[in-house]
């Protein structure tokens, strides 16, 4: 080496080596790899202060034992050691030109053979650390300096293995291609050159929890990751001839102290702040009862992080509430943001609006807001903004516009603002890549989860889980739910004091509707108060048990006694004097006959625009939005100050979906047998709005509500759900949903008195005691034990392949068990819900291939597709079950071009062709597809 290529160092009089880079690609040179060090520390300072709340700075400091400002410059020390790993010849070899000089010195002798670095800095930083006197007894396996190894070895989002006492004595006997002398001795120099500019000669004495280890680690990474952008990289290209003296370091990190707080400002990163500002001031509209004692009762509970479970009726303000009360603890726990997690992506692309324009009126500080689901770049209220792109090498300040930055990846949690689905939160506790990240985000957060009741096993023992980690990070929550039992009540509570370090058991019994709290610090769970509501109701369930005649021709007469002739019975008044009706059915298949056998049937509606609707998953998706939106305005909340009519005459005709997704009003909700919740989540839908004189006076009276339920009648006489429902419902809760009906015929169920109590009695041990029967006790028993099985199954698994709780966490490879093949996909199709995405490819009789049936948008082929062009694929999709495409041929492929898009590169092309019979059908392994104004069904 010559002197411009070292510098004199502290270490011995050993010179830092310029030479060795730690940037390339994307640069117009190589960037010296101590300058992403530094600037990497410079980067997690500013994170420090602006992202980390005050509970967890604290704790950081008190768990190493030390004062907050010296704990702060050991985190920039640490994330100043990140890369250390790429002082290797394996690492270095990647640029030949700027090896070659390297190479050809006697200093460094190693192994060039493969060793990818942030594995060459787990090996490597143990040794480094102990000579600093971070503790590393050799009778401790693992200790302050192998765990600060172990978690900067993860910065690229999975932790290795920790080491043992024999691979710590010797890393390079059994890592070679760390390499020693040179490469060993560049390591500790550009290490103490780190920690002298840093400051850090502060000694940790202990051991970090599971907890604060994951917020630490998801700082470096995310500190790494903007020290990593091209355009910042190449603003701080040393010149030619720089060589790294202590006067040019020290230079180069007062400029990266400088450009810091630039950076991380600029990618919409920081605390929320939320103004003492009460109900009143913050919504246009006068508190209801429970937003009322919420208001009033709860500041005077909270001092500090914990637990809010809220229960009350659909429609019955639960969003606004949790709004407030998110606000009110934010405050007393020192949190800096909200999260906002639903059930669907149809329910969070809702929740985004709701969530930004309450944060535009009472949220300051940094309020970039994301909205977090695999298609939340589609939503139209959630378009780019505009301007450059910032890419990494692997608004202004108190917008709510989120910018690219927090926009790309696994970064959107990271906003203080956020609305999205829950899985984006649960994956925080599947042994994925960064799962640290989702952990990061969530700290210093309160997490609102919506609809806490609607999850089958799988999803809520994950949730349990999550709540668990969130009880260990003092993460304020609130719990939102319509029909949430005791037993559920009480196992999501106990998770979040068994995080906070409560082991002792509580037993939850919700108030309906109404509130409690649990608080962080003491385990103190408050007595739940129940409140009144400002529209009490009476919900009459009428049952009518029905023979399953829906796959009828819509052109027979219907049978006595049939589901057909049942609908057209409930419809009459419709068609005579108006109002608006919906009818839930099990299946998408059956909800099209459903609206085919309507449409033939009453033709006065269905000659009438809007007056007959079909509302299901299986349309591609812009018609989906499209008649969601045509929906919310001809069925959604009346305008304010217009005297209400009664409606025109109009049914629709859905699935499901319409139990969350989307604020509609009807006067008489029609549905297939259902587990009780998901009834009640459907009934909640009738007269959901004021509309005083607006009803039709067959709708009854205003304060109740009409639910019919059509039960399918076996051969026997008794209930008996038909094979086409194959198992969307568990048949043991059904026949509990249909007895309990039975039991209540002629009844009225009080909303809200009645609905805990209902909740409860249709998941009790006793329920078959009311039985008539003993045959009837018998089937009932045996679809218990199937359901029970069948529930054990997706618990066992969630146990499997879930995180450990933070206590069991010995060592942060249990983090990343990356052998159980656990993927976000795993998480995201939530076990069983097998399914993929089509597109429909209508090809035309002169051979072109379009996305439309006119033949007018063609389908996007040749060369990479432009983004626009992948938006315009996937608005065109169609999801599918996945039993269908599994036998997909050369023909469903995509083409090869579109592969290097993640969005395109899986889904399936359906290659429709028109028959002549005016049907554009094609053959996928047994069956035939065909697409038209129904959407997608299947022969």
């Amino acid at each position: 080496m010559t002197e411009n290529d070292r510098s004199t160092t502290e270490s011995g009089g050993l010179a830092l080596d310029a030479r060795l880079w730690g940037k390339s690609r994307g640069l117009s040179r190589e960037y010296p790899v101590v300058c992403h060090l530094l600037d990497t520390a410079a980067v997690v300072g500013v994170l420090w202060d602006d992202l980390v709340g005050p509970v967890m700075r604290r704790r950081v400091a008190q768990e190493m034992g030390l004062p907050e400002d010296a704990c702060r410059r050991v985190i920039c020390l640490w994330a100043g050691l990140h890369d250390i790993g790429k002082i290797t010849a394996s690492f270095q070899a990647q640029v030949p030109e700027a090896f070659a000089g390297v190479a050809a010195d006697p200093a460094y002798v190693g192994s060039a053979q493969g060793l990818r670095h942030e594995v060459a800095t787990h090996w490597a930083l143990p040794g480094l650390l102990a000579a600093w006197g971070y503790p590393q007894d050799e009778l401790v396996r693992y200790s302050t300096s192998h765990q600060v190894a172990q978690l900067l070895g993860g910065h690229h989002g999975c932790f290795g293995q920790a080491l043992q006492q024999r691979e710590l004595a010797d890393p390079v006997g059994y890592q070679p291609g760390l390499g020693a002398g040179g490469w060993h001795a560049q390591r500790v120099v550009h290490a103490e050159a780190v920690r002298r500019l840093t400051g850090a000669v502060d000694v940790p004495e202990g051991v970090l929890s599971a907890g604060a280890a994951v917020v630490v680690a998801g700082l470096v990474v995310v500190a790494d990751w903007l020290a990593s952008q091209e355009e910042t990289i190449e603003a701080r290209l040393p010149l030619p001839g720089w060589s790294g003296t202590e006067g040019e370091l020290a230079v180069h990190w007062g400029g990266a102290v400088a450009m810091a707080p630039e950076l991380v400002r600029g990618a919409g990163l920081g605390r929320a702040s939320f103004p003492v500002k009460s109900f009143a001031e913050q919504f246009p509209f006068p508190a209801n009862p429970l937003q009322a004692d919420l208001a009033e009762r709860l500041p005077g509970l909270v001092l500090g992080p914990g637990l809010l479970l809220v229960t009350a009726p659909t429609g019955d303000g639960k969003t606004e509430a949790a709004l407030h009360a998110a606000s009110v603890v934010a405050r007393a726990a020192g949190a800096g943001g909200v999260y906002f997690a639903l059930p669907t992506m149809a329910t969070a692309d809702a929740m985004f609006g709701r969530v930004r324009r309450f944060a535009e009126a009472n949220v300051t500080g940094e309020r970039a807001l994301t909205l977090l689901h695999s298609m939340a770049w589609l939503s139209p209220a959630y378009e780019e903004v505009a301007g450059g792109e910032s890419r990494v090498l692997s608004d202004g300040a108190t917008s709510t516009e989120a910018g690219r930055w927090l926009r790309t990846g696994r970064r959107g949690l990271l906003a203080p603002l956020s609305a999205g689905t829950i899985d984006q939160a649960l994956t925080g506790v599947l042994p994925v890549r960064y799962n640290v990240l989702r952990l990061l985000g969530l700290s210093g957060k309160v997490l609102v989860v919506d609809e806490a009741h609607a999850y089958g096993p799988w999803m809520h023992s994950l949730l349990v889980r999550l709540l668990e980690w969130l009880g260990a990070l003092r993460s304020p929550v609130v719990l939102l739910s319509a029909t949430l039992t005791g037993v559920a009540a009480s196992s999501l509570v106990e998770a979040y004091r068994r995080g906070a370090g409560f082991r002792d058991p509580v037993t939850v019994e919700p108030c309906y509707p109404g509130w409690l709290w649990v608080d962080a610090v003491s385990g103190r769970v408050s007595v739940a108060r129940k409140v009144g509501t400002a529209r009490p109701r009476t919900l009459v369930a009428q049952t009518r048990r029905v023979r399953w005649d829906v796959r009828d021709d819509p052109a027979s007469a219907p049978v006595v006694g049939g589901r057909r002739e049942s609908l057209r019975r409930l419809l009459a008044p419709v068609v005579e004097r108006g109002g608006c009706v919906v009818v839930c059915c099990t299946t998408v298949d059956e909800a099209q006959r459903t609206f085919l056998d309507l449409q033939a049937a009453l033709p006065e509606l269905a000659e009438v625009e809007g007056g007959l609707r079909l509302l299901h998953s299986r349309f591609p998706a812009w018609r989906r939005q499209e008649i969601s939106e045509a929906c919310e305005v001809q069925y959604g909340k009346p305008a304010a100050g217009v005297a209400a009519t009664v409606r025109p005459g109009s049914v629709l005709v859905a699935t499901q979906i319409v139990e969350q997704s989307l604020d509609l009003d009807f006067d008489l909700v029609v549905s297939d047998l259902a587990p009780l919740a998901q009834l009640l989540q459907r009934a909640g839908r009738g007269k959901r709005h004021a509309r005083v004189g607006g009803r039709p006076v067959w709708a009854g009276a205003d304060d109740e509500v009409r639910l019919v339920v059509l039960e399918p009648r076996g051969s026997e006489g008794g209930v008996e759900a038909p094979g086409s429902w194959g198992s969307v419902y568990d048949a043991s809760l059904l026949a509990r949903t249909g007895g309990l009906l039975d039991r209540r015929a002629g009844a009225g169920i009080a909303v809200p008195g009645d609905v805990q109590g209902l909740v409860d009695e249709v998941y009790s041990a006793d329920f078959g005691d009311g039985l008539k029967s003993a045959a009837e006790r018998d089937l009932l028993a045996g679809l218990d034990a199937y359901r029970i099985a069948g529930e054990t199954a997706e618990k066992q698994l969630a146990a499997l392949v879930a995180v450990p709780a933070p206590r069991d966490v010995s060592d942060l490879s249990r983090l990343s068990s990356v052998d159980l093949g656990v993927t976000e996909e795993l998480l995201t199709t939530r076990l069983g819900a097998d399914s993929g995405r089509a597109v429909c490819v209508f090809v035309q009789a002169d051979g072109r291939r379009c996305l439309d049936a006119a033949g007018t948008v063609l389908l996007p082929v040749g060369g990479v597709p432009s983004k626009e062009h992948v938006a315009l694929v996937v608005r065109h999709t169609v999801p599918l079950p996945g039993r269908w495409l599994v036998s997909r041929g050369e023909e469903h492929q995509v083409p090869v071009s579109w592969r290097s898009r993640p969005v395109l590169e899986e889904l399936v092309l359906l290659p429709v062709r028109l028959g002549a019979d005016g049907r554009w059908t094609c053959r996928l392994g047994e069956r035939e597809i065909e697409i038209s104004s129904i959407g997608i069904s299947v022969k």
